[in-house]
């Protein structure tokens, strides 16, 4: 998990929100991945969906079998969906993500019935930590978005308006 919150920190830097992950096998990390969809223009770059696809291509396949991801973040329902279909031993994330979590949050699909793949998963893994980096960013970016309506605001002034 400190792996997966360093790669939070790159995401944090490109103005994305902060998570990480890493896929590990056989204790080694074969899969790393941050969170890049505004700055990479891809809907699908979450963070998880990058280390998925790290490690598939280092193993040149798309079958994760007996591997764990580790994340910062309950994931959402389509990393988690992705999960599944890479065969995802076990998901072990940080904070719980109580808007759009499809672990336990909002929906529990690694626990549906119809689903062909059984994940384990586990959450609350450095918790505190995960949340408060999230919580953090979204403050810096609230703060940044009053900063420029006040200075909206002082230049309409300025100009008469």
């Amino acid at each position: 998990m400190q792996e997966a919150l360093a790669l939070a920190e790159r995401a944090a830097e490109l103005g994305e929100v902060p998570v990480g992950a890493v896929v590990v096998r056989d204790g080694e990390i074969i899969g790393r991945g941050w969170n890049h969809p505004i700055s990479g223009c891809d809907p699908t770059a979450h963070a998880e969906i990058m280390a998925l696809r790290d490690a598939a291509q280092r193993l040149q396949n798309y079958r994760l079998v007996d591997a764990e991801l580790y994340v910062t973040i309950e994931p959402c329902s389509m990393c988690a969906g992705a999960i599944v279909h890479a065969r995802i031993k076990r998901v072990v994330f940080g904070a719980i993500e109580p808007k759009a979590g499809a672990v336990c949050s909002r929906s529990a699909l690694f626990d549906a019935d119809w689903v062909n793949h059984r994940v384990l998963w586990q959450g609350g893994v450095l918790a505190q930590r995960c949340s408060a980096r999230i919580s953090a960013f979204f403050a810096e970016r609230r703060e940044q978005k009053r900063r420029q309506r006040e200075q909206g605001r002082s230049a309409s002034e300025s100009q008469g308006g």
